[in-house]
């Protein structure tokens, strides 16, 4: 499987002043409730004497990950102010390459090129790259009376692609005989923006949808019908607003809206955490790259039992090396708390997403004790 391309136009360079507000403005109760006293994984304790702001951007499906993991880690280092702004994993990559911020989140690991640039930011130019938040993007629906569906690869693709365009298609009616179907014009609904949740989307139809999907995984939105929206937000809103509307959304987002079981092999697989977890265990890390660098090249087209097969994995993309000792301490600090058992559970709790395994924990601490400042 070759590992997708982005590219970087239209996204503006964010100064830290511009980033996403506080915690603090976000609600004044911590969404995780009290914070607790970090573990022994964890990078922080009670009498940590950290101070500073760590500023950073990206991907949008992490956010209310994020959210539990800067409160989580603020109750322990209450003198450290983080930030994120969720403006789409394209826009975290280019800020976080063009020195922007001091760390990123991203839903496709960084291509060839922007690993060249993003090592040229980097001051020894070693980047780190950790897969952090493994979560099932939902197919998700919004047709009255309907709750669930059974769709196979092709029929996803098909539907995506505009080919398939009632919901009444016999496609669709073939696979789920006890639901009654409106004749209903379906309309899709994408993201507008470059989105690494559209990256891991159309990675799948690609590799596992056929001749039903004739185009290469991309960031950005391949096909011209249907409508778009900004943001992981605004993809669930639009299907929400709508009737007869199917879109894509990482699954801690998907609501009360209509979702889909998705065939695998011989059976139909419903999205959950541990399903998602399926298909990174049966993945490899790709070949060529840093010592701390491990991005995935993701099984899509597996035919595993129970494994689900429309999964995200969402990275932090991180320095090795910092100009000065604060932004190392903290960014050391902050990933350390993610990468935790502690964080890993609260991400779960918050956001539904699947803890990353023992193996991986092992490989992002070792990336992880690795960050210093230029000495």
């Amino acid at each position: 499987m070759k590992l997708s391309r982005f590219s970087r136009a239209g996204a503006a360079t964010l100064a830290a002043g511009a980033l996403a507000v506080t915690l603090t403005a976000c609600g004044s109760d911590d969404p995780v409730g009290e914070a607790q006293a970090a573990d022994g994984d964890s990078a922080t304790t009670e009498t940590s004497e950290l101070s500073g702001q760590l500023n950073g951007a990206g991907a949008s499906s992490q956010e209310a990950a994020m959210n539990a993991w800067r409160a989580g880690f603020q109750g322990e280092n209450p003198d450290v102010t983080v930030n994120y702004d969720p403006i789409g994993s394209g826009g975290g990559r280019t800020n976080f390459i063009e020195g922007g911020t001091a760390f990123a989140g991203s839903d496709a690991a960084l291509d060839d090129e922007e690993l060249v640039d993003a090592q040229a930011r980097c001051l020894d130019g070693e980047v780190i790259e950790l897969p952090m938040y493994i979560s099932p993007i939902a197919v998700i629906f919004n047709v009255e009376g309907v709750d669930q569906l059974k769709l196979d690869p092709a029929t996803i693709a098909g539907i995506f692609n505009d080919e398939i365009t009632s919901w009444d298609d016999p496609a669709i009616v073939d696979q789920n005989p006890d639901v009654e179907l409106p004749s209903e014009t379906i309309t899709p609904v994408h993201r507008s923006d470059e989105s690494g949740t559209t990256e891991n989307f159309t990675e799948y139809l690609e590799a596992a949808g056929g001749d039903a999907w004739p185009h290469e995984a991309s960031g950005d939105w391949p096909t011209e019908g249907g409508q778009s929206a900004q943001g992981t937000s605004g993809v669930v809103q639009t299907v929400q607003g709508g009737s007869g509307t199917i879109g894509y959304a990482d699954a801690s987002q998907a609501g009360s809206l209509g979702t889909a079981e998705v065939k695998v092999g011989e059976e139909y697989v419903p999205y959950s955490p541990e399903a998602a977890a399926k298909i990174v265990d049966a993945s490899e890390q790709v070949e060529g790259r840093g010592q701390y660098d491990h991005a995935l090249e993701l099984a899509r087209d597996t035919t595993e039992s129970g494994a689900y097969p429309i999964v995200l994995v969402s990275y932090h993309l991180a320095c090795a090396t910092y100009e000065d000792q604060e932004t190392a301490d903290l960014v050391k600090a902050f990933l350390g708390y993610v990468a935790s058992e502690e964080g890993q559970e609260i991400s779960s709790s918050a956001a539904g997403s699947a803890p990353i395994s023992d193996s991986l924990r092992a490989d992002a601490t070792e990336a992880i004790d690795a960050i210093s400042a230029q000495g």
